[in-house]
């Protein structure tokens, strides 16, 4: 909408000295930006009757018109050749003279979060989507139009009001009606800045504590707050900041006065006890003398944007740990085969005396540690392999309450609470007993004097991915809790319990992997993880996993078990892996089960042989990660030679869901023990005895 001053009434007596006539305000101008001529064209038609607009054909010209005038709005393809849209972008925002101008990017690709990301991070108030549909294109750009006129009708009807006082002081009638026509003025004023999404404020200077004078009238919508409990309780804006930022806002704020501008980002909390994330920028406003007056600010709610870059980290993070943790895996892997295969060879060829047979007996069990330490990590990263099947809430009571009979001490009592009919969950047995097992433990320790544990479990439903609070696809729910009465978690430490290696205990008393586990586990497993405390109450973490049905299959069920059975003939086997320790031990113990073995460390010299007599052997046996190339890829390179060989594929690496198993290439897993060696080789028994029929 746009205001003009209406025409001043003449007056009863005498002629007064009025202001010179103003000329009319030049229609606003939109900046059109775009490498093609028919996009340009085209929406320069669809604009011509909202705005003036000025086209340029590259990020270069763009800069080039912003010199000579302003603008309203900017419409910034995202790609052009040359300098592209991001770029065009951040240059105007970093210009003094153009950092406030809106602009909207037009984009006919990359809709995903990480590019929507960027572009509001250059500085873009929208994003239109080519095709460009004219009546929202039109509508978005009026709205900014509409704003830059009202913006500069206000400044024009300012001035004229000042000098409309300055010729009729002398005239009552004059004043007035000057005075109604500012009334009215900020009657607009005010309707305009309850329409935008943001908090409009005005402070004075040395205000102490921080204090705005001027809200607009958003204010209770965004913080919870009336204008009134500011005044009631000055020291409430310092006071609500989160303890992390409290110093770093503060020290921004002391800038001010020196005439810094003030862009700051902070979380705030709210009054329903919830952090919102604020950006706060102001700027000192002077008079004509050019003394300071107050400052002028915005707040504006960057909540919902920072939490999808939080996401982003968070994905990114995780991902990077998986990355390692995988690595770490396959090395640990291979040292613990070694270590468990000689531990096999030496108790099948080495008669050991009872002490000896003891001592062999702790080795072999700190290495099965080890293995478990492995897949521990990998638990967190959400790369171990689970074995999900449906699991019935009564039975994992009872065999939870039995693991942990001897561990929680006489001042602590456990209690089950179990809604009546809960329904079973769908998720690895093993995994979620050691998750709730973790919990538990948890809450013991945050009750050094005593408590109670209650572990509950309850049916939910999920109808829309916001619901709850939790990332979870809509379907049936079960929530396993678990409940202390210990000193609880102060509440900006909340978003940390889940990370690796955080922990709030004392030194030497945590790792700060348990709570990690669970939630990798509940990730991996379609669930998620919640938690709620409050300090000197307790603490409940809450694990929501996918309901268990009936006609559900245990889908991890290991191939190779049901080719357990007669033991298989004495083979020929071609073994291939890089580490020589886990070859020469693998090599032993297919010796000791009666099969002819040839080693080789890289898989150029295993094709060698091969071809060499593509009949010499009945069986490939390969390390799947090894320099230059995979085990997968000699396996394919390999049966270009021996078309119809076997494979079994011996890995440590974490991510074995993506390895090729079939009904020709079994997977086996390290460290493995003699008896599953064994049964790995039992698993090619129905491709070799096709062989031998045919």
């Amino acid at each position: 909408m746009r205001t003009t001053l209406p025409p001043a009434p003449h007056a009863a007596a005498a002629p007064l000295a009025m202001p010179p006539p103003q000329a009319a305000l030049p229609p606003a101008r939109v900046l059109l930006v775009d490498d093609d001529e028919r996009n340009l064209l085209a929406i320069s038609t669809v604009l011509e009757e909202v705005a003036e607009v000025v086209v340029a054909n590259s990020g270069e010209e763009a800069l080039r018109q912003l010199l000579k005038g302003e603008f309203a709005v900017i419409l910034l393809d995202v790609y052009m050749p040359g300098m592209d849209g991001y770029e065009t972008a951040q240059i105007i925002r970093s210009r003094e003279q153009t950092k406030r101008v809106p602009i909207v990017f037009l984009s006919a690709v990359n809709k995903e979060d990480q590019h929507l990301i960027r572009g509001y991070a250059m500085g873009a108030v929208d994003y239109v989507f080519k095709p460009v549909d004219p009546t929202i294109l039109r509508s978005k750009v009026a709205v900014f139009v509409d704003l830059f006129t009202m913006t500069k009708e206000i400044q024009r009807k300012a001035r004229h009001e000042q000098a409309l006082l300055d010729a009729n002081l002398r005239a009552n009638a004059e004043r007035l009606r000057a005075e109604q026509e500012l009334r009215r003025a900020r009657q607009q004023q005010e309707a305009i800045i309850e329409s935008l999404p943001i908090i409009l404020y005005l402070e004075d200077v040395h205000a102490s504590p921080r204090m705005p004078k001027f809200v607009s009238g958003n204010f209770s919508a965004v913080t919870g707050f009336d204008f009134g409990d500011l005044g009631r309780t000055p020291a409430m804006w310092v006071d609500r900041l989160h303890p992390d930022d409290r110093a770093r806002v503060i020290d921004a704020m002391a800038g001010r006065p020196f005439g810094r501008s003030l862009s700051v980002e902070y979380r705030w909390q709210c009054a329903d006890g919830h952090y919102k994330y604020f950006l706060d920028q102001a700027v000192l406003l002077r008079d004509g003398s050019g003394n300071p007056v107050e400052y002028a600010g915005t707040l504006l709610d960057v909540t919902e944007r920072k939490e999808l870059e939080i996401q982003l980290t968070q994905a990114r993070k995780m991902d990077a740990i998986g990355q390692l943790t995988g690595g770490i895996a396959h090395d640990f892997n291979n040292l613990l085969a070694a270590v468990l295969g000689g531990l096999g060879m030496i108790e099948r060829r080495v008669a050991l005396s009872e002490d000896q047979r003891k001592i062999v007996g702790m080795t072999r069990h700190a290495a099965e540690q080890g293995a478990g330490l492995v897949r521990h990590l990998l638990a967190f990263a959400r790369r171990q392999k689970l074995a999900p099947a449906v699991i019935g809430i009564d039975n994992l009571s009872a065999s939870v309450t039995d693991l942990l009979a001897h561990t929680l001490g006489g001042l602590v009592e456990l209690r089950w609470a179990l809604e009546p009919d809960v329904s079973p969950v769908f998720a690895d047995s093993a995994q979620l007993e050691l998750a709730l097992m973790n919990l538990v433990i948890n809450a013991r320790d945050a009750m050094p004097d005593g408590g109670t544990i209650t572990v509950s479990a309850r049916n939910a439903e999920i109808h829309s991915p916001a619901q709850a609070g939790l990332d979870l696809a809509p379907g049936r729910y079960v929530v396993l809790s678990v409940q202390d009465t210990g000193c609880g978690i102060e509440q900006h430490m909340l978003d940390q319990v889940l990370e690796p290696f955080f922990t709030t205990k004392a030194v030497g008393k945590g790792t700060g992997l348990g709570l990690s586990m669970v939630y990798g586990f509940a990730q991996q497993s379609g669930g998620a993880v919640r938690v709620d405390s409050e300090v000197g109450r307790g603490t409940c973490v809450e694990i929501w996993l996918p309901e268990g049905a009936a006609n559900q299959a245990n889908d991890a069920t290991p191939m190779l078990a049901e080719f357990i059975g007669a033991p298989p003939r004495s083979l020929t086997i071609l073994l291939v892996d890089d580490h020589d320790a886990v070859r020469t031990t693998t090599a032993a113990l297919l010796e000791d089960l009666g099969h002819r073995v040839t080693h080789t460390a890289d898989a150029g010299s295993a094709v060698e042989l091969a071809r060499r007599d593509p009949h010499a052997f009945d069986l490939l046996i390969t390390d799947y990660a090894m320099p230059r190339t995979s085990g997968t890829e000699l396996v394919r390179q390999l049966r270009a030679v021996c078309p119809a060989i076997p494979a079994l594929i011996i890995t440590g690496y974490a991510d074995t869901d993506n390895l090729p198993a079939s009904d020709s290439v079994a997977i086996l897993e390290k460290p493995f023990s003699p008896e599953q060696l064994e049964a790995a080789l039992h698993g090619t028994m129905p491709v070799l005895r096709q062989e031998q029929v045919a």
